[in-house]
């Protein structure tokens, strides 16, 4: 990311800054990889520290499956009922040691703050408005956002009002970054990147509080969640700057990297994490060879799982997929276009479709829950039927 600054800090950073009543502002340095990452140094009202009480809110890390075999699967993330706030109706699909992937209703704003302590989150904003509060300032988001919290942020997420915000979530043990691939040696975006930093949004507004009580703040972390109250209200930061803060990104902004021939998937990557990425399959020209074909080819994922969230359109390799639909290939065994839909494909000028897929470099688990939701047949919709 690029070095931003919000409301006030003084000239030199760990040197006095002080407050009308000639009191200081506190100081606080958060960073990654001890003191050798992105970092951004914020200054508040009073002691980020200041606890009043501290309990377990439970545990967080769900319970999964014992495979039986390997297999393709396909969830139907419209028919999850659970709803509430952005934490709350958090429903957990799959996850490994690397991260945890689910979908949430958002239908109510969140009372509590809360914050991730493992790693980033990243949110995927499928439908839907509102606003992103954090210690950092304030986000508005819409459709095809993702948002990217550090590690640590202390934030809550608010639906606009009477509107649902339907949500594809990851919780990484690790910073998400943009890929390496696309940045110089300087951590500019490159020409050739699909996306630069003009595309990406900070925090709008940031909004202090001065303002002394008792407000509680969820933390998760070490597989546990556990309640913090402070002593203060978390967003009273003054000022801050540096490189380590929220930010958004709309998926509309990918510019898609075609070819004369079908291109793989990495050209797709948006986002890369500690053993996976994120990539954004978008409205986009077909390839231009004369005897090209634009469904993809048949593969195998020997080294990595690949996990697709449908979001729009009609994905054309694929037959029973809907709006919403999960679907993920496991590394292993191979797969590709449904019957049909290769030949289907040949003299196509452009798809329309959109998509988020996974790929993770462990294997991925499912969690217990996920069977409710779950299209049993889908790992014989190639079996073709004679007629």
């Amino acid at each position: 990311m690029y070095y931003r600054q919000m409301g006030e800090v003084p000239h030199k950073r760990h040197t006095m800054f002080k407050k009308d009543d000639g009191s200081l502002f506190r100081e606080q340095v958060m960073g990654t990889r001890g003191f050798s990452g992105t970092q951004s140094i914020l200054y508040h009202h009073y002691m980020p520290t200041e606890v009043v009480k501290s309990e377990g809110a439970g545990n967080y890390l769900p319970e999964y499956e014992v495979e039986q075999s390997l297999k393709h699967r396909h969830f139907l993330t419209s028919k999850v009922v659970k709803q509430g706030n952005a934490l709350k109706a958090r429903t957990y699909l799959v996850g490994n040691q690397d991260l945890l992937i689910g979908t949430a209703y958002v239908t109510a704003p969140m009372e509590s703050f809360y914050r991730n302590g493992d790693g980033d989150e990243m949110l995927f904003i499928h439908h839907g408005t509102g606003q992103l509060e954090t210690m950092f300032g304030t986000i508005s988001y819409r459709p095809g956002d993702y948002l990217i919290i550090p590690i640590g942020t202390i934030f809550r997420v608010l639906p606009n009002e009477n509107e649902t915000t339907k949500m594809l979530f990851v919780e990484s043990f690790s910073q998400i970054t943009t890929p390496r691939r696309y940045r110089n040696e300087y951590g500019q975006l490159l020409e050739h990147s699909p996306f630069c930093e003009r595309d990406i949004r900070g925090p709008e507004t940031l909004v202090t509080f001065d303002v002394k009580g008792e407000f509680e703040v969820l933390t998760k972390s070490r597989g546990k969640i556990s309640s913090h109250i402070l002593g203060h209200h978390p967003f009273d930061v003054v000022g801050w700057d540096g490189y380590l803060y929220p930010w958004a990104f709309n998926i509309e902004d990918f510019e898609p990297i075609t070819g004369r021939v079908h291109q793989p998937p990495p050209v797709h990557q948006t986002f890369e994490g500690n053993h996976f990425v994120v990539c954004s399959f978008v409205p986009r020209l077909y390839d231009y060879h004369p005897e090209s074909i634009p469904a993809p080819y048949y593969h195998s994922n020997v080294n990595s799982d690949e996990l697709l969230y449908y979001v729009a359109g009609n994905f054309m390799s694929r037959k029973g997929v809907r709006e919403g639909s999960i679907t993920l290939h496991p590394g292993g065994i191979p797969h590709g276009p449904h019957p049909g839909k290769t030949e289907a494909s040949i003299g196509k000028k452009e798809t329309l479709e959109l998509a988020v897929m996974i790929d993770t470099f462990h294997p991925l688990k499912i969690v217990k829950s996920s069977q409710d939701f779950e299209d049993p047949a889908y790992m014989y919709s190639w079996f073709e039927k004679k007629e």
